[in-house]
């Protein structure tokens, strides 16, 4: 699916989105601790691939002190999306923060400039074949030691789904880890769970770390 259609598609249901997930608070508790854990560990700037409305980009810089409104925090985070609604409102709502459109497989940063990729759910809709190329660009931009965290919908790898959005593909850590591994990373942590009753979801949510080599 061309990068065209997945912005078209969530350009068309940004504000539904947006009320539905677009702020801190309706994520997972897990999610969060997870994404927190993963921020600490690393150094450096940090890039978050497939933003949306820019709350876990403010998650990243805030630190201690997520507060969805607050400019406090240090570290240095660029959000980018397909979606240009989707930056738009990233940038109301956090201007001390970057965000940019564009595209996964030509990152606007410099070789090896930053420490870690947040793509959380972001590579969904990617068509498999199209994969390697992105993971290709993501080890461009990591430094030596850098981390990128993946979340994902746990599943037979490759199948497609009905997501509420647009088509998207079930992947698993195993399958994730042999792309990732071709690319230049090494896995290094993984974990699997069903989502609790009242999230967004139900679907089985899995996530995989690798740092690049």
């Amino acid at each position: 699916m061309p990068d065209s259609e997945i912005a078209a598609a969530y350009g068309a249901r940004a504000g539904e989105y947006i009320a539905l997930a677009g702020d801190l608070e309706q994520m997972a508790e897990e999610d969060r601790a997870l994404i927190a854990g993963w921020r600490d560990a690393t150094t450096g700037r940090l890039l978050d691939a497939g933003c949306g409305p820019g709350h876990w980009a403010q998650f990243l810089h805030a630190g201690d002190s997520p507060q969805s409104g607050s400019a406090g925090g240090s570290r240095a985070v660029l959000g980018i999306d397909l979606s240009a609604e989707f930056i738009a409102n990233a940038r109301s709502r956090y201007p001390h923060l970057e965000f940019v459109e564009g595209s996964f497989t030509e990152l606007p940063v410099a070789d090896a400039s930053h420490g870690g990729i947040l793509a959380w759910y972001s590579l969904i809709h990617t068509p498999p074949e199209e994969l390697p190329p992105v993971f290709a660009e993501f080890a461009r931009v990591l430094a030596p030691g850098g981390s990128v965290l993946i979340g994902f919908f746990d599943g037979t790898p490759r199948e497609q789904f009905a997501h509420a959005v647009t088509t998207a593909y079930f992947w698993t850590s195993d399958a994730l880890a042999e792309l990732l591994e071709s690319a230049g990373f090494t896995v290094t942590a993984s974990e699997r769970r069903g989502r609790a009753p009242g999230e967004v979801s139900i679907r089985p949510h899995a996530s995989l770390t690798a740092a690049r080599r």
